[in-house]
Protein backbone atom coordinates (compact mmCIF):
# COMPACT_ATOMS: atom_id res chain seq x y z
CA UNK A 1 0.00 0.00 0.00
CA UNK A 2 1.59 3.26 -1.13
CA UNK A 3 1.53 5.84 1.36
CA UNK A 4 0.09 9.58 -0.05
CA UNK A 5 1.49 12.34 2.21
CA UNK A 6 -0.97 14.61 1.06
CA UNK A 7 -3.95 12.46 3.06
CA UNK A 8 -1.82 12.41 6.01
CA UNK A 9 -1.33 16.01 6.03
CA UNK A 10 -5.07 16.89 6.01
CA UNK A 11 -5.98 14.01 8.65
CA UNK A 12 -2.83 15.30 10.46
CA UNK A 13 -4.65 19.21 10.16
CA UNK A 14 -7.68 17.41 11.35
CA UNK A 15 -5.95 16.87 14.52
CA UNK A 16 -5.30 12.47 14.67
CA UNK A 17 -2.70 11.81 16.14
CA UNK A 18 -1.67 9.32 13.98
CA UNK A 19 -1.49 11.30 11.20
CA UNK A 20 0.99 13.85 13.08
CA UNK A 21 3.24 10.75 14.64
CA UNK A 22 3.75 9.71 10.60
CA UNK A 23 4.87 13.07 10.06
CA UNK A 24 7.47 13.36 13.09
CA UNK A 25 8.63 9.97 12.00
CA UNK A 26 8.86 11.05 8.02
CA UNK A 27 10.72 14.41 8.86
CA UNK A 28 12.15 13.88 12.42
CA UNK A 29 15.96 12.94 10.71
CA UNK A 30 15.97 16.15 8.69
CA UNK A 31 14.74 18.26 11.29
CA UNK A 32 16.99 17.15 13.59
CA UNK A 33 19.83 17.79 11.30
CA UNK A 34 19.03 20.99 10.53
CA UNK A 35 18.95 22.35 14.05
CA UNK A 36 22.38 20.43 14.61
CA UNK A 37 24.16 22.09 12.19
CA UNK A 38 22.69 25.45 13.13
CA UNK A 39 23.14 24.90 16.74
CA UNK A 40 26.25 22.76 17.13
CA UNK A 41 24.67 20.62 20.21
CA UNK A 42 22.85 17.77 19.78
CA UNK A 43 21.06 18.21 23.24
CA UNK A 44 20.23 21.63 21.73
CA UNK A 45 19.25 20.55 18.17
CA UNK A 46 17.22 17.57 20.29
CA UNK A 47 15.12 20.07 22.24
CA UNK A 48 14.73 22.52 19.21
CA UNK A 49 13.79 19.67 17.09
CA UNK A 50 11.37 18.41 19.65
CA UNK A 51 10.19 22.25 20.17
CA UNK A 52 9.60 22.27 16.37
CA UNK A 53 7.33 19.71 16.43
CA UNK A 54 5.58 21.00 19.31
CA UNK A 55 5.05 24.12 17.43
CA UNK A 56 4.07 22.46 14.29
CA UNK A 57 1.17 20.43 15.78
CA UNK A 58 0.18 23.67 17.24
CA UNK A 59 -0.32 25.23 13.92
CA UNK A 60 -0.96 22.40 11.76
CA UNK A 61 -4.58 24.10 10.88
CA UNK A 62 -3.08 26.97 9.96
CA UNK A 63 -0.40 25.17 7.45
CA UNK A 64 -0.97 26.38 3.57
CA UNK A 65 -1.34 23.07 1.67
CA UNK A 66 -0.09 24.95 -1.29
CA UNK A 67 2.99 25.04 0.31
CA UNK A 68 5.69 21.73 0.59
CA UNK A 69 5.26 20.65 4.30
CA UNK A 70 9.12 20.00 4.37
CA UNK A 71 9.64 23.42 3.73
CA UNK A 72 7.48 24.94 6.53
CA UNK A 73 8.31 22.76 8.98
CA UNK A 74 12.15 23.66 8.22
CA UNK A 75 11.27 26.43 8.34
CA UNK A 76 9.70 26.98 12.06
CA UNK A 77 13.08 25.01 12.95
CA UNK A 78 15.14 27.61 11.44
CA UNK A 79 13.14 30.31 12.99
CA UNK A 80 13.13 28.62 16.28
CA UNK A 81 17.22 28.13 15.75
CA UNK A 82 18.02 31.64 14.90
CA UNK A 83 15.79 32.81 18.04
CA UNK A 84 18.21 30.24 20.53
CA UNK A 85 21.26 31.44 18.28
CA UNK A 86 20.34 35.14 19.07
CA UNK A 87 19.60 34.36 22.93
CA UNK A 88 22.94 32.73 23.46
CA UNK A 89 25.10 35.13 21.32
CA UNK A 90 27.23 36.50 24.63
CA UNK A 91 28.22 32.63 24.78
CA UNK A 92 31.44 31.93 24.19
CA UNK A 93 31.30 28.48 22.72
CA UNK A 94 34.63 26.35 22.67
CA UNK A 95 35.21 25.14 19.51
CA UNK A 96 37.44 22.19 21.56
CA UNK A 97 33.90 20.95 23.20
CA UNK A 98 32.63 19.89 19.51
CA UNK A 99 32.27 16.09 18.57
CA UNK A 100 34.27 14.91 15.82
CA UNK A 101 32.08 13.84 13.20
CA UNK A 102 30.57 9.89 13.15
CA UNK A 103 33.62 8.18 10.85
CA UNK A 104 32.17 5.28 8.13
CA UNK A 105 32.88 1.56 10.04
CA UNK A 106 35.81 1.50 7.46
CA UNK A 107 38.91 2.34 10.21
CA UNK A 108 40.88 5.12 8.40
CA UNK A 109 44.29 5.94 9.77
CA UNK A 110 44.87 8.23 12.29
CA UNK A 111 46.04 10.97 10.39
CA UNK A 112 42.35 10.78 7.97
CA UNK A 113 40.50 10.72 11.13
CA UNK A 114 42.50 13.66 12.69
CA UNK A 115 42.25 15.41 9.11
CA UNK A 116 38.44 15.14 8.99
CA UNK A 117 37.95 16.45 12.52
CA UNK A 118 40.23 19.62 11.89
CA UNK A 119 38.29 20.04 8.38
CA UNK A 120 34.87 19.54 9.65
CA UNK A 121 35.98 22.29 12.94
CA UNK A 122 37.05 24.51 10.51
CA UNK A 123 33.93 24.51 9.14
CA UNK A 124 31.61 25.23 11.95
CA UNK A 125 33.88 27.68 13.27
CA UNK A 126 33.43 29.37 9.38
CA UNK A 127 29.49 29.16 9.84
CA UNK A 128 29.51 29.74 13.59
CA UNK A 129 30.75 33.40 12.47
CA UNK A 130 27.77 33.64 10.24
CA UNK A 131 24.71 35.52 11.34
CA UNK A 132 22.07 33.19 12.02
CA UNK A 133 19.66 34.53 9.12
CA UNK A 134 22.61 34.00 6.82
CA UNK A 135 23.50 30.59 8.59
CA UNK A 136 20.03 29.21 8.48
CA UNK A 137 20.16 30.43 4.80
CA UNK A 138 23.60 28.51 3.76
CA UNK A 139 21.81 25.27 5.73
CA UNK A 140 19.17 25.54 3.45
CA UNK A 141 20.52 25.71 0.27
CA UNK A 142 23.90 23.48 0.44
CA UNK A 143 22.97 20.64 2.86
CA UNK A 144 18.75 20.67 1.80
CA UNK A 145 19.10 21.82 -1.76
CA UNK A 146 16.30 24.70 -0.90
CA UNK A 147 16.09 26.79 -3.90
CA UNK A 148 15.49 30.73 -3.68
CA UNK A 149 12.17 30.82 -3.32
CA UNK A 150 11.89 27.85 -0.43
CA UNK A 151 14.38 29.58 1.35
CA UNK A 152 12.79 33.19 0.93
CA UNK A 153 9.69 31.59 2.16
CA UNK A 154 11.30 29.98 5.07
CA UNK A 155 12.78 32.96 5.93
CA UNK A 156 10.28 35.47 5.43
CA UNK A 157 12.73 37.34 3.12
CA UNK A 158 12.97 38.28 -0.33
CA UNK A 159 14.37 36.10 -3.38
CA UNK A 160 17.04 38.86 -3.65
CA UNK A 161 17.97 39.22 -0.15
CA UNK A 162 18.14 35.77 -0.23
CA UNK A 163 20.86 35.69 -3.01
CA UNK A 164 22.83 38.55 -2.00
CA UNK A 165 23.12 36.69 1.55
CA UNK A 166 24.08 33.91 0.57
CA UNK A 167 26.88 35.38 -1.58
CA UNK A 168 27.99 37.29 0.94
CA UNK A 169 28.08 34.22 3.22
CA UNK A 170 30.08 32.18 0.65
CA UNK A 171 32.20 35.03 0.12
CA UNK A 172 32.87 35.38 4.03
CA UNK A 173 33.13 31.87 4.68
CA UNK A 174 35.77 31.45 1.59
CA UNK A 175 37.55 34.55 3.04
CA UNK A 176 37.56 32.95 6.16
CA UNK A 177 38.92 29.32 5.02
CA UNK A 178 41.85 30.85 3.36
CA UNK A 179 42.91 33.23 6.51
CA UNK A 180 42.86 30.20 8.23
CA UNK A 181 44.99 27.72 5.60
CA UNK A 182 48.44 29.17 6.48
CA UNK A 183 47.96 28.48 9.84
CA UNK A 184 46.67 24.74 9.55
CA UNK A 185 49.36 24.80 6.74
CA UNK A 186 52.67 26.09 9.35
CA UNK A 187 51.22 23.79 12.07
CA UNK A 188 51.19 20.62 9.92
CA UNK A 189 54.90 21.71 8.60
CA UNK A 190 56.07 21.93 12.13
CA UNK A 191 54.56 19.02 13.44
CA UNK A 192 56.28 16.72 10.37
CA UNK A 193 59.40 18.74 11.07
CA UNK A 194 59.90 18.00 14.45
CA UNK A 195 62.09 15.13 15.43
CA UNK A 196 60.77 11.88 16.71
CA UNK A 197 62.15 10.40 19.82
Amino acid sequence: MQVNEADWLVRAQRGDPEAFTYLVETYQKQVFNLCYRMLNDPNDAEDAAQETFLRAYNNMKRYDNSRPFPTWLLSIAAHYCIDQIRKRRMTIISMEDLPCPDLPDIAPGPETTYTRCEEKRRVEAILEKLGPTDRAAVIMYYWYDLSYEEISRALSLTVSAVKSRLHRARRDMAQDWMDRQPQTLALERKRHESPAF
